[in-house]
């Protein structure tokens, strides 16, 4: 129940700070801005005190650990793949606007409006 209380309190902040936010319209927008960014911040270190919360933070701290775990492609590799996708891309343009030239002559000749 505590937890719902929370993330009940962390919207209502955030749905507040919105409301500030264009309630206030004739501040500036730096302040405006920097003010929602502090109740976001606030709503944000409020719901993370949640059950949920908690197992949203393990989890992304444990993406972050399987991103590091990642071999990324060196330059080579990247550049040697995206050439190898155009060239691919190309040779099936060709090929459809082939197969669809061929369909469009057949089809005039079906209906009879081929000269």
């Amino acid at each position: 129940m505590a937890d719902r209380i929370k993330l009940i309190v962390a919207l209502l902040l955030v749905g507040g700070g919105i409301g500030v936010f264009y309630f206030y319209s004739e501040l500036s927008t730096l302040y405006r801005v920097l003010g929602l960014l502090v109740i976001f911040g606030i709503a944000v270190a409020v719901g993370l005190t949640t059950e949920v919360g908690k197992k949203s933070w393990g989890f992304l701290q444990e993406a972050r650990t399987e991103i590091r775990k990642v071999v990324w492609p060196t330059r080579k590799e990247a550049s040697q793949t995206t050439l190898l996708i155009m060239i691919s891309v190309i040779i099936v343009g060709i090929l459809l606007w082939g197969l669809d030239s061929l369909l469009l002559w057949a089809v005039q000749l079906l209906t009879g409006q081929g000269s």
